[in-house]
């Protein structure tokens, strides 16, 4: 059993995790890695707003609950900006949690999709790849809009 964590952009906060939580069932986006196997979600949170204060403690809370695995949530790369902490919240939750951090959640809904390829966000090769599991085709694209 994969047991991971998800950490939600705090602009989001209200979410309820819908996506998320579809995307998980049925090992869509992100989530496509565990394919075939038996997940469970040991904690979902918000960053706590920039810079990220929560980000220093509920990793914590999640690998006490055992996980093994952090999710950035896809907001994070969809809302507009982007989040600018990213980069450092890869970095830091490895680091001093010892936990794999993936970023992403569900798929990028289409209308996110559309705006972010004409404002040329994703152009980078290393960006469009890490995405790649998020950006999907279309037609599941559309189903998450």
């Amino acid at each position: 059993m994969k047991r991971i964590g998800i950490i939600i952009c705090d602009r989001y906060h209200t979410c309820a995790g819908g996506k998320c939580l579809r995307s998980l069932r049925d090992r869509e986006g992100a989530f496509a890695r565990y394919a075939g196997q038996e997940v469970e979600l040991v904690g979902y949170t918000t960053c706590g707003g920039c810079p990220g204060g929560n980000i220093e403690y509920a990793p914590e809370e999640m690998r006490r609950n055992g996980a093994e695995v952090v999710h950035l949530a896809t907001g994070l790369v969809v809302g507009y900006p982007p989040c600018p902490h990213l980069d450092r919240f890869r970095e830091f939750i490895p680091v001093k949690y010892g936990l794999e951090v993936v970023v992403g959640t569900h798929p990028v809904p289409e209308n996110y999709y559309l705006t972010h390829a004409e404002l040329r966000t994703w152009d980078d090769p290393a960006v469009r790849a890490e995405l790649a599991p998020l950006l999907a085709d279309r037609q599941t694209r559309l189903a998450y809009d």
